[in-house]
Order: structure tokens, then sequence, then C-alpha cells
């Protein structure tokens, strides 16, 4: 039987976004144009049902990547599928048909949410704006069932969102995400700004609406224990690229790209097992002035020659997909009390 095609199919998109002076500026000084390379060639699918996660230091590109696919930039290059369809060559009716299919919900509940309507309007907006239906029997009905699946009460629709805490706040934005019925919904680190308790509600919660309606999610997190608990597939982003792609369970056991490594080792051993631990060290490179081939050299402990002038590709390796030249030629190898250079 032929295999289904993946719900979002990104192929070599690039976002750069122009940080020039002012022009009378450049003239006078003699200084070109300056751009920010943003996102620079990502490439991913996700399949219907599951989750992928995206994670990396801020600053990464991956919050960029959520815009582009849900449509707020503009790719400068590249292309996003969703459900085979070219979203930059669907017509006017087609675009709409497709965004009432896919939904974000933002970091900031609060700034995401108008303060000055009710919260039974702001889900119902969805709603109406798509045509779902004009009933207002039916729209109340619809506003009162998805508070429900977000655990909380109907009666909570004529309250207004300053009203709420932060964890409610998020639980509205996930009712409203919901209204207009999308396959796919976009996360951009939903929880980081609620108390670890309240995450925990979250997640379970947005488990229990993916397992309930099928729905399949892009999560954008810097969290990797949050990223475990949700995710099926997590992408590494580093300076706009993913450096590492795998299943959940291979990426957590077996972490394979240098920064993938640090990233894992900087998070509290609190089972206290004693295994070697090697901190993130230096700083994130300048994104105006990136270092040349691989991105991370400067702060990778194994990095040669060819890592300084090469940049390297995404390749699959042992079960996952990396970016790196020193596990193509298996100089780095993982174990799981160290990091090794063979």
């Amino acid at each position: 039987m032929a295999e289904s095609k993946p719900l979002i199919d990104v192929r070599g998109l690039a976002r750069d976004f122009d940080v020039s002076r002012p022009w009378l500026n450049r003239v006078l000084e003699g200084q070109p144009r300056t751009f920010l390379k943003a996102v620079d060639g990502v490439s991913f699918t996700i399949n219907r049902g599951e989750t992928l996660s995206l994670v990396g230091e801020s600053g990464c590109g991956k919050s960029t990547v959520a815009r582009l696919i849900c449509g707020l930039y503009t790719p400068t290059a590249g292309e996003i599928l969703f459900d085979g369809q070219d979203m930059a060559q669907a017509s006017g009716e087609q675009l709409k048909a497709i965004r009432r299919r896919l939904q974000m919900i933002f970091q900031d509940p609060y700034a995401s949410l108008n303060p000055r309507w009710r919260v039974k309007d702001i889900i119902a907006e969805p709603i109406t704006a798509h045509g779902i239906t004009q009933d207002p029997a039916e729209i109340d009905k619809r506003v009162a069932d998805l508070l429900t699946q977000v655990k909380l009460s109907p009666l909570d629709g004529e309250k207004f969102p300053h009203e709420f805490s932060g964890g409610q706040r998020q639980r509205i934005s996930i009712a409203r995400a919901l209204s207009s019925n999308p396959e796919f919904l976009i996360c951009d680190e939903p929880t980081s700004a609620l108390d670890v308790s309240v995450q925990a509600q979250i997640l379970n919660l947005m488990k229990d609406l993916q397992r309930e309606f099928g729905l399949t999610y892009l999560f954008i997190s810097h969290n990797l224990a949050v990223v475990s608990h949700i995710s099926n597939r997590v992408g590494v982003m580093y300076l706009g690229r993913i450096v590492e792609i795998a299943d959940t369970k291979t990426l957590f056991n077996r972490p394979l790209h240098p920064y993938t490594q640090m990233l894992q080792s900087a998070i509290p051993d609190l089972k206290m097992s004693g295994k070697a631990r090697t901190p993130v060290a230096g700083e994130v490179p300048n994104p105006l002035n990136p270092p040349s081939g691989c991105t991370f050299h400067p702060r990778c402990p194994h990095a040669n020659e060819r890592c300084k002038s090469e940049r390297p590709e995404l390749k699959a390796h042992d079960g996952a997909q990396v970016a790196c030249h020193g596990v193509e030629e298996r100089r780095i190898s993982f174990h799981p009390q160290s990091l090794a250079t063979v």
C-alpha cells in the first residue's frame, strides 16, 4: 500500500530580513545593504497525527519558521506544502481554506487576546470569519463546548481576558485555535510563560486534544523537558538551520550532533547519576556575520579545518539526520556516560 503523504512538507525554507541602516547613511558611508538570515534552508515533514518539536537557543530561527508556515511572514526562498498544496501558489479562496485547517497558539496568551472583547466573542471570531455558521444559537453552543473541552466553564465566556490567570488564558487561546476545526496547530512556546505545574496541565490538555481530534502539532520550545513529554520527533536548530532531527527517544538516548549533546548536558541531572557533562560553551555568533563552514565550529570541541571551511548538509546517520562532518567521518560518537571523540 502506498505511504500517505505528510500533512506538512517544508523544503529549503529561508527567510532574510533587511536590517540595513537608512539609505542616506549607506550612501554617505559607502555601505551595502545588510541582511539577516533568520532561517537558512530548513527542510522537514510532519505526518498526520504526530508532533514535531523544534528546539534551540533564543534567536536560532524556530519561531520564524512557525510564522512562515502560518503565513505571518513571506518566505525568501523555499516551499511550504500543506497537504500537498504549495501555499505560495494558492489562490485567495484556496488559501482561506488552508488557513481554516491550520491555527497558531502564541507564546503570550494575554498579548494574543483582545482585552476589550469578552471570551465568548474571542472564541467565536474564527467561527464567523470562516463562515462555519452564522446562527447565534449554534455559535453559543460551540463556544460553550470548546470552553468545556479546555477545562473551563461555559460561564467564563462572559468574562474578559484580564479576569483569568496565565494558564486559564492559554486555555482560552487553545479554545480559539480549535474553534475552526483545524487539523494542524502551530504552538509557539505555549507554556514558557507559565508555572511548572500549569505547564504540565496545558501539555496534558494538548495531548488529550490531540488524541481526541487527531491533531497534528508543530511545537516550538527551548525547554527539552517539555519537548520530551509531548513530541514524536525533535528537530534541533542552530543559527537558522536544522543540525539534527530524529524521533524523540533516539534523540534523547543517543544525541549525535555536538550541539545536541551540549544542550542535553545543560539539563539538570535530578537522578544524580554522576555521568560526565559538557556544559554549553561560548556564545551564539552574530547572525549578521555568521562563521564560515559549520556555524557551530567556534563552540565545537571536535572542529577541524573541514568544519571551518565546508558547510555540512543534513544526512541520514544511524536512525537520525545530522549535519556534522565529525559524525559523518565517525570522529564523534556518543556514549551514555560521556561525550567522546573516536
